[in-house]
């Protein structure tokens, strides 16, 4: 039986304090479900947290890389993907996720959660932004799910995936 990936996506060098803490939290308890984390594989910000928090618990790590080497991945990676592919691979960052959880908001979030939008896929949205949760819920009412904390966003996934 295939592993359910859950799609942790959010902010890189611009992560706030609060975006980091619930990126760890997120990817400690993503293991601890026995689901495999996904992220965008860098050493910054929510990738980097996330992973760390599901290294911490023993979880599987996975990081799809816009590079073509391992310059700047996240220690915390237990399989990279390189796709040489810039922000182009955030395509594959959703795609391959069988849920997606944003984590704080900037450009490359917005984009991963667009493109799942596109893609009928499930996204939870954990962030202090008021615009973006209005903005994003208009557009699809359907597939976004706004949270307000890591609890939340975890018993979310648990309907989505049961």
């Amino acid at each position: 039986m295939r592993k359910i990936i859950i799609g942790v996506m959010g902010v890189g060098e611009k992560a706030t304090s609060n975006d980091l803490e619930n990126a760890y939290k997120l990817g400690k308890i993503i293991a601890q479900e026995g689901w495999v984390l996904l992220t965008g594989g860098r050493k910054a910000g929510v990738m980097d947290a996330a992973s760390q928090g599901a290294k911490s618990a023993g979880g599987l790590t996975m990081g799809i890389l816009p590079g073509k080497d391992d310059n700047g991945i996240s220690e915390a990676v237990d399989i990279a993907i390189f796709t040489d592919m810039g922000n182009a691979r955030n395509n594959i960052n959703v795609l391959s996720s069988d849920v997606i959880i944003a984590c704080g908001m900037g450009a490359g979030t917005a984009s991963e959660i667009a493109l799942a939008l596109k893609s009928a896929k499930k996204v939870i949205l954990l962030s202090e932004d008021e615009e973006s949760k209005i903005f994003f819920k208009k557009l699809s009412p359907d597939n976004i799910h706004i949270v307000e904390n890591v609890e939340a966003a975890i018993s979310t996934v648990r309907l989505i995936v049961s």
